[in-house]
């Protein structure tokens, strides 16, 4: 892999972690800003702030998990192990890494571990 790719894909990985962890800071204040402002409520109003939380709650879950990803594609980068993919241990094609640049299988491995899913379901 080229040092040129190799800094492209860490100046996506690094923005992309910036803009996650810019988007946990903003929830967090817009959700002390909920929970401050909130006063007696009927049930009603209770239980669609609990409904909003768990929603919240479920998305954060989605973000961490990408952050996380996004974390150890960046490790990945700095042990030299960056586009090899986990499953068959071949070069992952650099228009797959530009598109998810956390993407630790290559096409044909991801495409068979959905097939494999999609057969358990």
């Amino acid at each position: 892999m080229d040092a040129a790719f190799v800094q492209e894909m860490e100046e996506n990985l690094i923005t992309l972690q910036e803009e996650i962890l810019k988007m946990f800071i903003s929830e967090n204040e817009d959700f002390k800003k909920l929970v401050s402002g909130m006063d007696i409520k009927d049930l009603g109003d209770i239980a669609a702030d609990d409904v909003m939380c768990r929603k919240l709650e479920a998305l954060n879950q989605h973000e961490t998990n990408r952050l996380r990803r996004v974390e150890s594609a960046l490790a990945r980068l700095k042990n030299g192990r960056y586009g090899i993919c986990l499953s068959c241990g071949k070069k992952i094609p650099q228009d797959r890494l530009r598109a998810i640049p956390y993407a630790v299988l290559c096409i044909e491995c991801k495409a068979g571990d959905e097939s494999n899913r999609k057969k358990r379901a």
